[in-house]
């Protein structure tokens, strides 16, 4: 089955040229002209991944962010934004955007990170599956990789696709310091030269989730000028 795909925008030319390269590249393309009947669409339907505009009509593509994230959906975001939207990247990716490209992008570079998201995506079954472990524990919180949940003393934890890879990254190298520039690399596809602070926020945010002092964290531990440690 083709990977689907749901583009939210506004910009009818856009979506026609995306679209056109989205099949070509064989995938199932749907698409929303609002911020409402995207939301919509996308907590109704399963799509594999959403490509949201930040400026929508009714509702912004950071609206929809957030309310997709409250219904539990872990499907990886792609924000488009304007180059003026510096503070609205940040807050995207605050709120669970997995990833974002500024307009007017390389259709290139945005095919690249679509295929990074999908390579990536926790809900994809891999063919590997019987010598992956199927969950992790430590300590209080478990990790279950097949049904992408992660509970803390018994207690289910709200994470985001994009948090949810990178935990499942660490536990996977429990023990190892890994640089942010290997986490760009093999949790979000990046190449050398990213925007590293991406890795920090999201770092910064499964502490607050997990950690019971997040600001002297025990689980994720900063390695200065190396990158991170994760242990239990």
């Amino acid at each position: 089955m083709n990977e689907r795909i749901l583009i939210v925008e506004d910009e009818a030319e856009l979506c026609l040229t995306l679209g056109d390269r989205l099949r070509s590249e064989g995938y199932d393309v749907d698409f929303a002209s609002d911020g409402q009947s995207g939301l919509e669409k996308a907590t109704q339907s399963p799509f594999d991944l959403v490509i949201l505009d930040i400026m929508l009509p009714f509702r912004s593509g950071l609206d929809v962010c957030t309310e997709m994230r409250r219904a539990g959906l872990q499907t990886p975001i792609v924000l488009l934004t304007a180059r003026s939207q510096t503070i609205e990247k940040v807050v995207g990716l605050k709120l669970g955007a997995d990833d974002y490209v500024t307009k007017p992008f390389d259709t290139f570079e945005l095919m690249a990170r679509i295929e990074a998201l999908l390579r990536r995506n926790p809900s994809k079954a891999s063919s590997a599956a019987s010598v992956i472990p199927d969950s992790y524990k430590f300590g209080s919180m478990v990790l279950n990789v097949r049904r992408t949940e992660v509970t803390l003393d018994g207690k289910p934890v709200n994470l985001t696709a994009m948090e949810f890879r990178l935990l499942h990254y660490f536990a996977e190298h429990q023990g190892s310091t890994v640089s942010r520039e290997e986490l760009l690399r093999e949790v979000w596809g990046h190449s050398a030269g990213t925007y590293t602070r991406t890795v920090d926020m999201h770092v910064a945010s499964l502490r607050q989730k997990l950690e019971p002092q997040p600001q002297k964290p025990a689980m994720i531990i900063t390695i200065p000028g190396f990158g991170y440690r994760f242990q239990s």
